[in-house]
């Protein structure tokens, strides 16, 4: 893996006279030059020889890192044929990947899924996999796969004898669809369903602020039921990117529900943007086509942060280390929350704020201007009352939601080929023009609360959805006043 991508890499074998050793090259790192020990105990466990002589194996290219287990299985191989123990023509047709226990049985490794479809891309048309990792080779079509329990049984599909290994395409289980969570259990809070409803139509980023208890988290979590279903490329990607870390099982299958991820506010900036001396994903690509939510946003370290300036602006994440530099996607939807100071009370009614002003500005200045300038709508959360939290009859659902996003949805995509919250440039200045009315709003309110550019261009992104939500065509004053009114939290 490079990235969140696949790398075909190539096992070169050869040897000399001398001391019988085994030496990997090609950069391998401390993981995979374990490998070593783990092949020659599996191959000889398995019935076959180890090759005398001084064995030297490359993999090629040599200038990228190597790292991981999964090249046990070809490492392996490729000595049996070097051997002559196995042919070598019919075995360069195949891409294969596996871990090898010293039994020579194979384990499961990650990132299966983004392997085979570089394999395809490549044009290789046939794999050989670790039985674990059968499901989830089932998930891609046109290219033949054998998946098979042990090195010995990989031996023979080469061979030419393992037609009942080969793996059914679309056999993998379906994906678990359960009711999940809905808008329907949500009493009151008018405002902020609405403001949801708003971000999820146009890919905005949202801000709930509030007291304790009066139900952040609880919006928050019923985000992704409002939001669009993945498209088949969409559904792929996000499989992709939880195959390599781990996260899809042990029934693999496509996912099909948007992601919603919560990292805890102790988390560091590699966990959340992604790194480490070989790249990996963080918490914003495990998000990626779905939802960020940061509960209490304020309680993390501001360093922590700021590394969100780029991927809420491109999309992305690009990692450079000395191994090589990485791009992860990033496109999400961010739904933060926090409280209005530090005890939680301020601005509450029949309630005792015990913070002065000066606590409540250090704590509200743990996040910094320009990160709040990204985030399009500013959410005041009050506690409902009892009479509304008593009542029987159910909030709206999610579905009745839901189709209305999907509506405003269409209708960006038919005139911009994009959501309204990445419009940029020209394409925003045609698409959602301003007229007098609306300009003379924008323009007196800017001048009062002396707003930023970038707060003028998310002000016309937020009420150009909301012109999209109603159905009308062109901007008009009150599309603009209602998205001036999540701008002053």
């Amino acid at each position: 893996m490079h990235g969140i991508e696949g790398l075909i890499v190539r096992v070169e074998t050869d040897s000399y006279p001398g001391t019988p050793s085994l030496v990997l090259i090609g950069l391998p790192d401390r993981s995979l030059n374990e490998s070593k020990d783990r092949v020659r105990s599996a191959i000889v466990n398995s019935g076959f020889m180890l090759p005398a002589g001084h064995l030297l194996v490359n993999l090629a290219p040599a200038e990228v890192r190597k790292e991981g287990p999964s090249f046990d299985l070809p490492i392996a191989l490729a000595l049996l044929a070097y051997d002559g123990q196995v042919p070598a023509k019919p075995l360069a047709e195949f891409i294969m990947l596996g871990e090898l226990a010293l039994d020579g049985t194979l384990r499961a490794v990650s990132g299966t899924l983004p392997m085979l479809i570089a394999a395809k891309r490549a044009g290789i048309t046939r794999a050989i996999v670790p039985l674990p990792n059968r499901a989830e080779a089932a998930l891609i079509p046109g290219i033949e796969t054998y998946a098979v329990p042990e090195l010995a049984e990989a031996v023979a599909v080469v061979l030419g004898n393992g037609a009942k290994f080969r793996v059914v395409p679309g056999a993998a289980a379906p994906a678990h669809e359960d009711g999940g969570d809905d808008f329907a259990d949500v009493r009151g809070q008018i405002v902020a369903k609405r403001a949801l409803e708003i971000a999820a139509a146009g890919g905005h980023n949202v801000i709930l602020i509030g007291p304790p208890g009066c139900g952040k988290t609880m919006l928050a979590r019923r985000m992704p039921s409002i939001l669009p279903p993945m498209t088949p490329d969409e559904s792929l990607d996000v499989t992709s990117i939880y195959s390599i870390a781990g996260l899809l099982g042990s029934e693999p299958h496509i996912v099909h529900r948007r992601p919603f991820r919560a990292p805890h506010h102790t988390s560091s900036r590699i966990a959340l943007v992604g790194g480490g001396s070989t790249p990996r994903p963080g918490e914003v690509t495990l998000a990626s086509r779905g939802v960020l939510y940061l509960d209490e946003i304020a309680e993390f370290p501001r360093s922590t942060l700021e590394v969100l300036r780029q991927p809420l602006e491109d999309g992305t994440v690009t990692i450079a280390r000395a191994a090589g530099t990485c791009t992860f996607p990033a496109r999400f939807s961010l739904v933060a929350s926090m409280n209005p100071c530090p005890c939680g009370n301020r601005g509450e009614r029949n309630a005792d704020c015990r913070c002065d002003d000066a606590a409540v500005e250090r704590y509200r200045g743990r996040i910094s201007g320009p990160l709040l300038d990204r985030i399009d709508l500013h959410v005041n959360v009050v506690r409902v009352p009892y009479g509304e939290l008593a009542a029987a009859q159910q909030s709206e659902p999610s579905a009745a939601i839901r189709a209305r996003v999907v509506a405003a949805r269409k209708r960006q995509w038919a005139r911009n080929r994009t959501v309204n919250a990445h419009l940029r440039g020209g394409d925003l200045r045609a698409h959602a023009a301003l007229d007098a009315p609306s300009s003379a709003l924008l323009e007196g309110v800017m001048q009062r609360e002396r707003l930023s550019a970038r707060s003028f261009d998310r002000i016309v992104r937020v009420a150009r959805t909301i012109a999209d939500l109603a159905g009308a065509e062109r901007l008009a004053r009150e599309h603009v006043a209602e998205a001036l009114l999540y701008r002053r939290s």
